[in-house]
């Protein structure tokens, strides 16, 4: 089924812009990578406080785009549960055309551009999960943890998810640089890091991640059918394989047992939470708006 929110509209922005995601993007990278004290870092310090200004406004931006829909949320535990997972059917972006085209008409030339903007927009969500899980209540923490850690194996090298996705991008011979990537792409990695990393976000990204584990399935398994016709073996295209199965579970166990219970100690948190999936989703949408626009340009 098609989407019935309205993604063919965009507010002029001075965050949905090229400059300003690349920006955030490298950013991102610099400040959330491992590093060591610098003699300057009071410099270093102002300048991370006019991005997190300027990652708040944007941040807000997106929210007001989505309050309406949100705000129609239900907050009690049953009504939301129901509602997030409606989602799956009627969210932003879903059943767009570019996952079939990409399961049975893309070239092998098509696949790898499509893939470079997904690499290169990755936030990585396993990191995401462990920023998103400080100081949960418990029951959603155990979830959180539990997800993590398939995320990240389940302690195996082999069976990681981030390496697979490093071994795909060396087998399809794609380079996923910020500079080579379209700002939506970057604008849904960013978004994402955003709310992982602000305590003021927490209930939204985990309304992102959800509604990620609650989508991916079957967009995962049209790229893999991609991949596997264009002749990627069963351990080359493993990542997408992976997740067209997992997160089937992975989505069932976050809505039992993270949502349900938060909702039900704390109704107001429906909303937030609501607000974060409808941006997610938002954002992806986006990206499958620029994808198709790049790559149909030349058979319309």
């Amino acid at each position: 089924m098609a989407s019935r929110y309205n993604h063919d509209r965009e507010p002029r922005s001075q965050f949905l812009t090229d400059s300003f995601q690349r920006g955030l993007a490298h950013w991102n990278r610099e400040r959330l990578a491992p590093g060591f004290p610098e003699g300057d870092w009071h410099v270093r310090l102002e300048r991370d406080m006019k991005m997190l200004r300027l990652e708040r406004g944007f941040v807000e931006e997106l929210r007001a785009d989505i309050a309406d829909d949100a705000a129609k949320a239900p907050t009690d535990a049953d009504g939301f549960v129901a509602w997030f997972e409606n989602l799956k059917e009627e969210g932003p972006g879903q059943g767009d055309p570019l996952f079939p085209w990409l399961a049975d008409h893309a070239s092998r030339d098509e696949l790898r551009w499509f893939f470079e903007q997904e690499a290169a927009g990755e936030a990585g969500f396993d990191d995401l999960v462990a920023y998103t899980q400080v100081k949960l209540p418990v029951p959603a923490k155990l979830e959180l943890a539990r997800n993590y850690w398939d995320e990240m194996g389940r302690g195996n090298r082999a069976g990681m998810h981030g390496p697979m996705l490093d071994a795909l991008v060396e087998t399809m011979a794609v380079d996923p640089v910020i500079e080579k990537t379209v700002w939506q792409s970057l604008a849904l990695a960013n978004a994402m890091t955003a709310m992982a990393t602000s305590r003021d976000h927490a209930w939204h990204s985990i309304g992102a991640l959800g509604v990620i584990e609650l989508t991916a399935p079957g967009r995962s398994a049209m790229v893999a059918k991609g991949l596997r016709r264009i002749g990627l073996s069963d351990k080359e295209r493993r990542y997408f394989d992976l997740h067209a199965v997992l997160d089937v579970k992975h989505s069932a166990d976050w809505n039992r047992e993270a949502l349900r219970p938060l909702v039900e100690e704390d109704p107001r948190r429906a909303t937030a939470i609501a607000e974060g999936a409808l941006i997610r989703l938002r954002c992806g949408a986006r990206c499958f708006d620029r994808y198709r626009e790049a790559l149909w340009a030349d058979r319309t």
